[in-house]
């Protein structure tokens, strides 16, 4: 099963040039890029763990691939890398772009739990298979 969380999730995974472009059109836009990483991309999970400092000052997308591959190399394999662009400006304060740059070699997924409640309500959660057989 494959994760689709944020832009470009329905594509293949971007190569390392595209990633670099979508970094310089953030850049250009004065957008702060940060990394981040996670062993759980459970959909409720917005808050992964962040690699270093969100990067306000940089206007060279080398700065952003030289921490994403530092990023790749401690993470690589085994956890979801995401690339995120908060724009500051007034009135936006928010994330504008959000997308996994990296993957696991091996993606666990979900498994849809249901749950019967009275009055015939049904209630559905997933559960991350990674949550089972947390690493380490």
């Amino acid at each position: 099963m494959r994760v689709t969380q944020g832009t470009f999730s329905f594509l293949p995974d971007l190569t390392d040039e595209q990633i670099k472009a979508q970094v310089k059109y953030c850049l250009d836009h004065g957008w702060a890029v940060n990394i981040e990483f996670t062993d759980d991309p459970h959909p409720r999970n917005t808050y992964w763990e962040m690699w270093g400092l969100p990067m306000f000052d940089l206007k060279d997308p080398a700065g952003v691939m030289y921490a994403l591959d530092e990023c790749r190399k401690v993470y690589g394999k085994r956890a979801y890398i995401r690339l995120s662009a908060f724009d500051a400006t007034e009135g936006w304060e928010s994330l504008r772009l959000s997308f996994i740059t990296d993957r696991p070699a091996e993606e666990p997924g979900f498994r849809l739990e249901r749950q019967e409640l009275e009055d015939r309500h049904i209630a559905y959660t997933t559960q991350p298979y990674a949550t089972d057989r947390p690493e380490g």
